[in-house]
């Protein structure tokens, strides 16, 4: 009776298939990034709450997306410890202490973390200060490219800084309702442009190296070594350029590594999936959150988002494997009718944890440090020279023209270089400086510098500064001069703190021109030229002149990719942050008139009607040369510039 024999086993075997395809185990993967010390839901340079930013917040969707599922784990990615005035007061106002636990950590200890990733500003105020920080998490930290700087030039025995991976066995329950034991591995990796953005800090201790090859080297030896599961959490954005080695943006390369089973990233401040940025890029898809097929979260930056992956896991063997993903991301907050409506509420848990720590920032940053005859505000700063630049360039002249008395350096011009780090873009419609006329207090410093920079000079050709200005030119589109067509000025994809006014010197700005560098800080256009008309001391600009030029560590050492700057061209290694200097610069002068000095302009827009986004208290504060148009679904505010 072989006929029942071969039904027998069919059955046998189609019992088996259903026992197969049933036992399935359904896990969530959450992800914070970039929350830049926004424990609490606070605005600390407008000293006010907040319903835009904050863990305590995004801890309420934490909850949420855990309660609808059996299975979850937690992962921070980085970009923790400093960011905004409460990470100050932590590492430079009171001062952390071996032994005592970090706000940060207070916060998140409540929310049961499973493992966290450095981010490259961690490394921000010192090595000793990040393993304070760390020793308060009750959960471990990865980070795979880091290494012990032996100094013996032989990359074959280098050895990991941190722990470089964690499997972690996990139990969970499966479809069945049986408890499984899976094997979660956790990778982590930061930019090694750490050694160029914190080479005071990080020289002669720690080497960094390239993110795709450390994956390449590790992800075998976790699957060798047990991993079901691996998750990538790189602090690294996503770009679809040419892999070239010792990438930042590595994300779009990492997800064409095999055994990755899903990306959670960070750095660049966006938000993925759902972001139309990202629908051209070639293996991606920008709706289902996916990258070359591996499920992919990116949430933003302060809290303003939660990651969410979803996996479907099957039996392999005697372990499991990853069937299927998505991705999604949640926000806590929602435009609607061109205003931002909160989503949730704050955690009280999470906001009590750190209230000690709270409440003395908001003591040590209302501070005065002096007085100012004028508002100063960052609304108009990528159209027009502004007050809240002019008073970071005046203040960083004032200190490089002390520190250069009687040294080598004196009597060389002295220019100076800054930023709107608070001009809308990524940040939204009220992410600008706006400081009233009247007393100055410290956190209206951290307004006008939010970065814990270290001031450098660099000694630069009158070329090489027209060059830095070209490269800074970025910031704008190019505009038809024969089309009367409105026009968009700004260009969006360019970082605000990458369009660096240099003062000391008078020039113009051509946007009809075509860029003359691309968004990696190439030459793209040989023959463009958007800087005209450069006078330094009421004469055309010597190209051989030598200046000398202040910036911080960032720009110097090769942020932003700016020709000739990557610090070689560091001529004095100040001993104080940028901020500092701005807030001794108050302190000396006592009161001051902010007003900018003009020193650069665009030329004739021709027959353009040329438009730009700013904040909505811009309106009734425009010049002549502009006019309030509307506003847009973002709750910016369009004007048009005459």
């Amino acid at each position: 009776m072989p006929h029942l024999k071969k039904g027998a086993a069919l059955l046998a075997a189609m019992s088996v298939a259903g026992f197969t395809a049933a036992a399935t185990i359904d896990l969530r993967v959450l992800e914070t990034t970039d929350i830049h010390m926004h424990l609490v839901d606070y605005d600390y340079y407008g000293d006010k709450q907040s319903d835009t930013v904050g863990l305590s917040r995004v801890a309420t969707l934490i909850k949420a997306a855990r309660s609808e599922v059996t299975n979850s784990v937690l992962v921070d990615n980085g970009d923790l410890l400093q960011g905004n005035p409460l990470g100050d007061y932590v590492a430079k106002g009171r001062v952390l202490r071996f032994g005592e636990t970090h706000p940060a950590y207070k916060a998140m200890n409540l929310l049961d973390y499973d493992v966290g990733n450095i981010g490259n500003h961690e490394f921000n105020y010192g090595l000793d200060f990040l393993m304070k920080s760390l020793a308060g998490a009750n959960f471990p930290y990865v980070s795979a490219n880091v290494y012990v700087d032996d100094g013996d030039n032989n990359p074959e025995n280098d050895q990991p800084y941190f722990q470089p991976y964690l499997i972690k066995p996990t139990s969970l329950v499966d479809s069945d309702g049986k408890t499984q034991t899976v094997n979660i591995g956790y990778i982590g990796f930061v930019p090694p442009q750490i050694m160029t953005w914190d080479k005071d800090n990080l020289t002669g201790q720690v080497i960094a190296k390239d993110i795709i090859e450390t994956a390449n080297k590790y992800i075998p030896e976790m699957k060798a070594n047990g991993a079901d599961v691996i998750i990538a959490i790189p602090h690294s954005g996503m770009y679809n350029n040419a892999y070239e080695k010792g990438e930042e943006h590595a994300t779009y390369h990492l997800a064409k590594v095999d055994g990755i089973d899903a990306i959670l990233f960070g750095h660049s401040h966006l938000v993925f999936p759902g972001n139309a940025a990202f629908n051209d890029y070639e293996g991606v898809d920008a709706e289902a959150g996916t990258v070359f097929g591996v499920p992919a979260a990116m949430p933003g930056f302060w809290g303003s988002h939660l990651g969410v992956v979803d996996l479907t896991l099957e039996p392999n063997g005697d372990g499991w494997q990853v069937a299927k993903g998505t991705s999604a991301v949640r926000g806590i907050t929602k435009r609607e009718d061109g205003k931002t409506v909160a989503l949730v509420d704050a955690d009280p848990a999470i906001n009590q944890a750190v209230s000690v720590e709270h409440q003395g920032t908001l003591e040590y940053m209302r501070r005065k440090v002096g007085e100012t005859t004028a508002d100063i505000t960052s609304f108009f700063a990528l159209v027009q020279d502004d007050p809240s630049i002019q008073i970071v360039n005046n203040a960083q002249i004032w200190y490089v023209e002390n520190i250069v008395r009687g040294t080598s350096f004196d009597g060389l011009p002295i220019l100076s270089a800054a930023a709107p780090f608070k001009a809308g873009g990524r940040g939204g419609p009220d992410y600008f400086t706006d400081v009233p006329k009247g007393d100055i207090a410290l956190k209206n410093v951290s307004d006008l510098y939010i970065y814990p920079n270290d001031l450098k000079v660099v000694q630069l050709t009158g070329a090489q500064v027209v060059e830095w200005l070209e490269r800074a030119a970025g910031q704008f589109n190019q505009i038809d001069p024969n089309s009367s067509a409105s026009q968009a000025l700004i260009n969006e994809s360019f970082p605000t703190y990458n369009f660096d006014v240099i003062d000391g010197i008078e020039y113009k700005i051509d946007v009809t021109q075509p860029l003359r560098y691309d968004a990696e800080g190439k030459v793209a256009n040989a023959s463009a030229h958007r800087i005209v008309d450069v006078m330094y001391d009421g004469k055309a600009i010597d190209p051989k002149q030598t200046f000398l030029v202040a910036t911080n560590n960032y720009r110097a050492g090769g942020g932003g990719h700016f020709p000739a700057l990557d610090g070689t061209t560091v001529v004095i290694d100040a001993p104080d942050k940028n901020r500092d200097v701005i807030a001794n610069y108050l302190l000396t002068q006592k009161t001051i008139n902010p007003s900018a000095d003009n020193n650069w302009t665009f030329t004739d827009f021709g027959k353009a009607t040329v438009s730009f986004a700013t904040s909505p208290k811009a309106k009734g504060r425009e010049s002549a040369s502009m006019s309030f148009v509307n506003m847009n679904d973002a709750g910016y505010a369009i004007f048009n510039l005459k």
